[in-house]
């Protein structure tokens, strides 16, 4: 029944994963009666209506995260003065979106990573405002993914976390996610003060979904609450296996996924980022308006 609702009423893939999270809760709400069940149930399917009818995020109410039959095989805490080498290297510095990125706003303090967005006079590249991506020289191909951070301020920039394909946007060679996808295990669009000013949004690109040729496919798989997220760490995480991707925010489960054709049998980068917003979004911003994506750490495990 369900699939015949989905398919009459058209709904995108966040919005068929509230119906199925709204039907699933219902359904445990009235077997096994608890009255602690019951009203953990019904909060769960009030933000999951939310989510269906006006896409507002939902918390974390999944699995706790459990690394048995792991390895940590990549582990930066950000201690000295400057970003290792080693292990990572600066992306993709020039035009971007209204502004400009560069390595100049990559720093290491008091054991953290930090990229600063801010308007500078004398950027590398001119006038103009300014962030800064980082990435690891390996890549990796199933495991688990986490940050330990703070979040910018998500009105002109946003701080994101995620794993991106040689490919993913190419159907030749995405072959519907199978070849190659992008992962956003967190992009941060909320600001301090906001209604819904602690969550992030976690997506998944790919070309070439179920044949299609032309463009590529994304589904947004929701937006999710943190923790005071601009003033405090949270961790976001991801487990990619050889079966589905699994998103966590602080150790457990805000959603899984098998988006496209299947989960990625090629190798993905690991990417730290501070992205530039269109110009129009900094228009009132003083120039001296600045704000900051703090990274305590990055691990990665593998089986």
């Amino acid at each position: 029944m369900l699939d015949k609702i989905v398919e009459a009423l058209g709904l995108v893939y966040r919005e068929e994963w509230a119906l199925r999270g709204i039907f699933a809760y219902l359904e445990n709400m009235f077997t096994g009666f608890s009255i602690k069940g019951f009203f953990a149930g019904l909060m769960a399917v009030i933000e999951l209506v939310g989510m269906l009818l006006f896409g507002t995020p939902v918390s974390p109410r999944g699995q706790e995260l459990d690394l048995t039959g792991y390895e940590l095989v990549m582990y930066d805490e950000f201690e000295g003065d400057t970003l290792d080498y080693d292990t990572w290297f600066h992306r993709g510095d020039g035009k971007q979106n209204g502004g400009y990125s560069d390595k100049s706003q990559v720093s290491l303090r008091d054991g953290n990573l930090v990229i600063t967005g801010e308007y500078l006079e004398d950027g590398a590249y001119g006038p103009g405002w300014y962030a800064a991506s980082v990435a690891t020289n390996e890549w990796y191909v199933n495991g688990y993914f986490e940050i330990r951070c703070i979040c910018s301020d998500g009105a002109n920039f946003w701080s994101a976390f995620w794993l991106q394909a040689h490919h993913p946007y190419e159907a030749e060679y995405s072959q519907g996610g199978i070849g190659g996808a992008e992962l956003d295990i967190f992009e941060c669009f909320s600001s301090p003060g906001q209604l819904f000013g602690d969550c992030v949004t976690s997506t998944i690109h790919c070309a070439g979904v179920d044949g299609v040729q032309e463009g590529f496919q994304s589904a947004i798989l929701g937006d999710f609450k943190g923790k005071n997220i601009h003033e405090e760490y949270n961790t976001y995480g991801l487990e990619w296996t050889e079966d589905e991707y699994i998103f966590y925010i602080n150790g457990v489960e805000t959603t899984r996924s098998t988006f496209g054709n299947g989960v990625s049998k090629a190798e993905l980068n690991p990417i730290i980022s501070m992205c530039v917003s269109d110009i129009g979004k900094f228009e009132g911003y003083e120039k001296d308006y600045k704000t900051e994506f703090i990274v305590d750490y990055v691990k990665i495990y593998q089986k």
